[in-house]
């Protein structure tokens, strides 16, 4: 027998997970479907994000600068370490932990907010009087009849063109996770978040890492500033990073043999022992039943929708990675928030201009808003103000003083418009930035508020008394 629901989730990743959330703290019935398994075959609700992504990363991450801190500079704190050993078996548990954790979480909070959670694949029925028939393949399928549906089903990593992933030796995000040995030369073809950031947990671990990448800018949508103090960081760790590259084969034998030119048409031959693949990602829309009711999908597999996430079809709504837009969590979550909201008869809105973007490397980027080159392009009048951590006394402190703020603001009503970070804790200053910008304030506004000392944050308020030209500390 069918069961009925006011509104069924299809995905618990962070926009599935938090729409079905929202909707049932606004008093509606709400059923979510997701297929993630853990190792042991258990529910694994959280998507890419929590299995595979955001969360697992960030724990390597962690783990692997723990360990370069030991290896390279715990000596300059006076700190001597002897016979410093890598546990790879207890570094990746403890990785497992933390999203097994995660999941577990969301469980748990559907339960406290009665939601109802379906372990299975989901996939569009049929219209029916009473709104859409889903079926729920799984262990126990299941027919659930919705009066509105949010597709959220995320995306997934692209393969290269006739390379599949074999999570052997031919990585995705997800194999590259999962590593058993640290292997002694790993390629990694696209500079990218997931690229940058794979790439420089492995380098820690003692991998040689090269990475190819296809354009001839480096972090191509980052302030140009940013992106080249990022480079000469990363280049100084020992990150090989090659531009404008245009790869020709891969041969997957014993090692991974890749040919490919560089920016000045040069052919190179490099053998790795892993090769991980990340160009971007793809919707996950294959077997939604999309064609058997006719949601419409662009001609990139992603679903269409308008700027409130209704799709072509009545009550059926589509947020985060499988939607236009940055393939971002907290852009899926703000968009599930406001598609709860909205089939609750509220007005939401969310501002696609005050997104945040941040890559979890050392050192940290984020940024806000338009950079430097998109402001030239406009031809918008602007000042800016920039202000580096080497003259921050927190930063000193820390033994980190790589990198700066960069506040752009208009040039005749000061209002900000942009901030770019690289540097220490980046992922964490960068709210700051959302928030003034999100209330329109002025870089005078950020000047004028008394940041405690000394922290990190006061690069903020002196990169902003710099578009003014009155940085009192450099």
């Amino acid at each position: 027998m069918a069961k009925n629901f006011d509104l069924v989730v299809i995905g618990a990743g962070p926009g599935g997970y938090i729409a079905a959330i929202r909707a049932a703290q606004l008093g509606l019935s709400v059923a979510c479907v997701d297929a993630w398994s853990d190792t042991k075959g258990k529910p694994a609700p959280g998507g890419t994000c929590t299995n595979v992504g955001c969360i697992p990363s960030k724990a390597l991450l962690q783990s692997s600068e723990h360990y370069e801190q030991a290896d390279k500079h715990f000596a300059d704190h006076g700190i001597k370490v002897k016979g410093l050993d890598l546990d790879l078996k207890t570094l990746l548990g403890r990785k497992d932990k933390v999203v097994g954790e995660n999941n577990q979480g969301i469980l748990f909070l559907f339960k406290k907010n009665k939601v109802t959670y379906f372990h299975g694949t989901a996939s569009f029925n049929a219209k029916v009087d009473a709104g859409w028939s889903i079926n729920v393949a799984g262990d126990k399928p299941e027919e659930l009849i919705a009066k509105q549906v949010v597709v959220a089903t995320g995306s997934s990593a692209r393969e290269f063109p006739g390379l599949p992933f074999d999570e052997e030796q031919i990585l995705s995000n997800d194999g590259a996770l999962r590593l058993t040995d640290v292997p002694k030369k790993l390629g990694v073809i696209g500079a990218g978040v997931i690229g940058l950031e794979l790439g420089s947990v492995w380098r820690r671990l003692g991998s040689e890492v090269t990475v190819l990448e296809g354009s001839p800018e480096f972090l191509a949508a980052a302030d140009r500033d940013v992106a080249k103090e990022a480079l000469k960081a990363f280049k100084k760790q020992g990150l090989e990073i090659n531009l404008g590259v245009k790869v020709d084969s891969v041969d997957a034998g014993k090692h991974v043999k890749v040919k490919y030119h560089d920016a000045e048409g040069k052919e190179h031959k490099a053998e790795f022992d892993k090769l991980v693949v990340a160009i971007g990602r793809v919707p996950n829309t294959q077997g939604l039943g999309a064609e058997t009711v006719g949601l419409k999908l662009d001609e990139r597999g992603f679903v269409e929708v308008d700027e409130d996430c209704r799709t072509n079809l009545p009550n059926v709504w589509a947020v985060g990675d499988v939607v236009r837009g940055p393939m971002l969590a907290h852009k899926a979550e703000e968009e599930g928030v406001a598609v709860a909201e909205r089939i609750a008869g509220q007005q939401p809105h969310v501002n696609f201009d005050t997104i945040p973007w941040v890559i979890y490397t050392s050192p940290e980027i984020a940024w806000v808003g338009k950079n430097e080159q998109e402001l030239k392009k406009e031809g918008r009048e602007y000042r800016a103000g920039q202000f580096p951590f080497m003259a921050n006394g927190r930063a000193r402190a820390l033994g980190d003083t790589t990198g700066f703020v960069k506040v752009l603001a208009d040039a005749k009503t000061d209002e900000v418009l942009g901030i770019h970070i690289v540097g220490p804790t980046a992922s964490e200053l960068i709210a700051e930035g959302v928030v003034i910008m999100e209330f329109r304030g002025a870089a005078e506004d950020i000047a004028r508020i008394c940041h405690a000392h000394p922290t990190l944050s006061e690069a903020m308020k002196e990169a902003a008394l710099a578009v003014d030209k009155r940085a009192l500390n450099f």
